[in-house]
């Protein structure tokens, strides 16, 4: 698989605070945004996978999500968060 538990315990343990703490929203967006951009590369390659390009589709609705509601909870931690992934350009 292209992410083992290391390098998603060291994901978590970067962006989610701790690598025991997966269900924060800083954690999930950072690894939401890891699999984005593996799978643009995959569809870079091999554009006619229309399975890959719907599951694409919905991990960006689960972080437009999951950015909305940091954006309510708390905006300091969007703007960290949107700042240390680079996700707006």
């Amino acid at each position: 698989m292209y992410l083992d538990s290391k390098s998603k315990t060291d994901l978590f343990k970067k962006h989610g605070g701790s690598k025991e703490n997966t269900g924060s929203a800083e954690g999930q967006i950072a690894l939401f945004s890891y699999r984005i951009n593996h799978l643009t590369e995959h569809l870079k390659k091999n554009r006619k996978d229309y399975a890959t390009q719907r599951a694409l589709q919905l991990l960006v609705g689960k972080r437009r999500s999951l950015l909305d509601y940091l954006t309510k909870k708390d905006i300091e931690r969007y703007r960290a968060i949107v700042k240390e992934l680079g996700l707006r350009r």
